[in-house]
């Protein structure tokens, strides 16, 4: 296997043995056998008429900020759709412009873009650590904005019969972190997005605000994956882990954190098994308390 994605692909996109810790914000995770980040469409092609001629075992993940890996890697190829696989271009409309985004350019980065051309729209995704593949999967927000809220449409690239597709917004069948894409398996390359002309320096001080709202709640100086657990209709889970009496419980190196309960953190050496063991003993906990069952947010990727 790997003797031949040498031959189809360049060296410096192929990754043997890589821990996959590194492509992780949990910075949790064995290694993966091969770890493939292509710079284009063509190499992905090449890449999936590989793995499907070969029926070899596939993960595709963006910048790893919602996912856990399995202590004992990935039997097989994890193909990263990360900053090799960014950029934006832009057209003007008549109150905004259209932005054509690749799946793999950070959120933060797309953010910024939109200040700097003073566009409104992403200042809640300016904190966000994902890519733009990820958020559209997801339908990734926070503070009341939501990616469904800005794109219009989407391209992928379908592995059964090797083609390029593009989905409209109504293809998306967006809801609370979903989208179509959860379910179907394609494989997000680009979004494009409408954002209308605003004023930059409100732009600005928007997005200080929600910064600095993250900074003082969210435990950002651990290692984690954002919320663990989707928010409960009418509820919040991090409250209701509290008030189970959870605040920094912890197994081995997996903590609820004591800044914010919604999310289990990496205090240092957390395996894959200490936070699916917290994740267990929380959602039983909290379910014995209020009868509320808990959806986890974080996305675990088995060996």
């Amino acid at each position: 296997m790997l003797d031949k994605l040498r031959i189809i692909l360049p060296e410096n996109i192929l990754f043997f043995n890589e821990p996959l810790k590194k492509h992780s914000t949990f910075r949790i995770g064995g290694n993966a056998d091969v770890l493939v980040a292509p710079q284009n469409l063509l190499q992905i092609q090449l890449l999936f008429a590989y793995i499907k001629e070969n029926s070899i075992p596939y993960t595709v993940i963006g910048n790893g900020s919602n996912l856990l890996f399995s202590d004992d890697g990935f039997r097989g190829i994890v193909v990263k759709i990360g900053s090799e696989f960014s950029g934006i271009e832009s057209t003007l409309t008549d109150n905004g412009m259209i932005l054509n985004v690749k799946a793999g350019t950070l959120l933060s980065r797309l953010a910024a873009f939109a200040c700097e051309n003073s566009l409104t729209g992403l200042e809640f995704a300016s904190g966000i650590p994902g890519s733009v593949g990820g958020a559209i999967l997801m339908n990734a927000g926070a503070y009341d904005g939501e990616i469904s809220q800005v794109l219009v449409e989407s391209t992928y690239f379908d592995i059964n019969n090797m083609s390029v597709g593009t989905k409209s917004y109504e293809m998306h069948d967006f809801s609370y972190r979903h989208s179509s894409y959860e379910d179907d398996g394609l494989i997000i390359l680009s979004g494009r997005f409408s954002l209308k002309n605003g004023n930059k320096d409100d732009i600005i001080l928007k997005m200080k605000d929600l910064n600095s709202r993250r900074i003082s709640k969210q435990p950002l100086e651990f290692p984690s994956a954002g919320s663990t657990f989707k928010r409960p209709a009418g509820l919040y889970a991090g409250k209701l882990i509290e008030d189970a009496g959870l605040k920094g419980f912890s197994i081995g190196g997996a903590q609820v954190s004591e800044k914010h309960c919604g999310f289990v953190i990496n205090k240092g050496g957390a395996t894959c098994s200490d936070v699916i063991n917290v994740i267990k003993y929380v959602k039983s906990a909290v379910f014995d308390k209020f009868g509320v069952e808990l959806e986890t947010e974080v996305k675990i990727i088995e060996e």
